[in-house]
């Protein structure tokens, strides 16, 4: 045997002399738990789009539609500056519509397109809150704590007067 594990020798022992780990042993746990405990942890956060990936990916698509159309005229036989001019307006139209703020639609991003989806929850739950009415800085549970300052009011206010009773 190697490394002082096991039998010396199996003689008269009624064993083969193998070796095995015991698969019944139970290994204590960690005491610490898989999962945070903190409240603040387990709200859920809204990720939070990133404005230059945006703005690359709108000129990317703008810089597209105006390859497109150079392509086209290109195949037509049409003169270079005449190119040149078409392109130049196309852009300049697309990227005025590009900083009106015509935000992407949700229904046609992909699920690769993970800030422009961001971007869409974003505003679709700022339309929903306002639907409701709900403020921006609305606090999860805050009815509670006003119910509880309430009651502790009332509370200070009876035992004042039975203060003043006696």
């Amino acid at each position: 045997m190697s490394s002082n594990v096991g039998l010396t020798t199996p003689r008269g022992s009624g064993t083969s002399g193998y070796v095995q780990r015991n698969l019944a042993h139970l290994r204590p746990r960690d005491q610490g738990k898989p999962y945070s405990t903190d409240f603040e942890s387990m709200k859920h956060r809204q990720r939070q789009p990133d404005k230059e990936i945006l703005e690359h990916d709108r000129k990317r698509d703008v810089e597209l539609k105006v390859f497109e159309l150079r392509d086209r005229l290109e195949d037509e036989g049409i003169d270079e500056e005449e190119i040149e001019t078409q392109t130049e307006t196309l852009r300049q139209k697309l990227l005025k519509e590009m900083n009106k703020g015509h935000g992407p639609n949700a229904k046609g991003l992909k699920m690769h397109q993970v800030h422009e989806l961001a971007e869409a929850k974003i505003k679709q739950d700022d339309r929903f809150r306002s639907a409701l009415g709900i403020s921006k800085n609305y606090e999860e549970g805050s009815h509670w704590k006003r119910d509880e300052e309430k009651r502790i009011a009332k509370l200070e206010k009876e035992s004042e007067l039975k203060k003043g009773e006696d």
